[in-house]
């Protein structure tokens, strides 16, 4: 992961020199930004291999920056890990929502920062699946080479952690998982994650499939299961 780009945004100086002196270390190249307004035309001339996003800024806070990232057709595969406060729950709900990839609480440790970033970075870089492993469930068809979800025929667009969840349910049909399990499946064991978190990305999830999202059920005081029958 050598040579690869980083923009970091955080309105604090001692943030920004901190990661800056963390992830030189690890060889990538570091960009730092004090506002969303920065970032956003930086983005315009060069896009990085990932975004490190501070949520509290002046002006356009991290949540608008996500937001237009995500909405951009040239920059919404860029990878966004949010920095956020302790207690910011529902600040990390709408980031997830958004399609953020991930997210770090402060105060960080040198290794859970650069343990998290590495992640994302494999998860984006990953070797493309044999076109022999789409999933086809009723009327969805996953892609995981392409990154591509139809239904009846008609393309869905998912961020990047809504597309995992459904290809990890669906490639398991009547397969109850919890939202641990599904954590761990789709970023790891270790991973500090919400309830409400996981439910969320359900719900978006559901909405964008429209009448297919019947499909992923609910199992009261489990988890999740993508329904095996019609």
């Amino acid at each position: 992961m050598s040579g690869q780009t980083v923009f970091i945004v955080d309105d604090e100086e001692d943030i920004l020199d901190l990661v800056d002196y963390i992830l030189l270390k690890e060889g990538f190249v570091v960009k730092r930004f004090l506002t969303g307004e920065e970032v956003m035309a930086a983005l315009a001339e060069k896009t990085p291999d990932l975004l490190l996003l501070d949520l509290m800024l002046p002006g356009i806070d991290g949540l608008e920056v996500c937001r237009r990232i995500k909405s951009d057709e040239t920059l919404k595969e860029v990878p966004v890990i949010m920095l956020t406060a302790k207690g910011e729950e529902s600040d990390i709900v709408t980031g997830l929502e958004l399609g953020a990839d991930d997210y770090i609480t402060k105060p960080f440790s040198s290794r859970v920062l650069t343990a998290r970033i590495k992640a994302v970075l494999r998860r984006r870089d990953a070797v493309e699946p044999d076109p022999s492993d789409i999933i086809r469930v009723f009327d969805i068809e996953i892609h995981p080479g392409r990154h591509l979800v139809t239904v009846g025929g008609k393309k869905v667009d998912l961020t990047f952690s809504e597309f995992r969840l459904l290809q990890h349910l669906a490639g398991h049909p009547g397969w109850v998982y919890s939202r641990y399990q599904i954590v761990d499946a789709l970023r790891g064991s270790d991973y500090p994650v919400t309830e409400r978190a996981i439910d969320v990305q359900i719900v978006g999830l559901r909405k964008k499939l429209g009448a297919a999202g019947k499909y992923i059920e609910t199992v009261r005081g489990v988890g999740y299961r993508f329904r095996d029958t019609e």
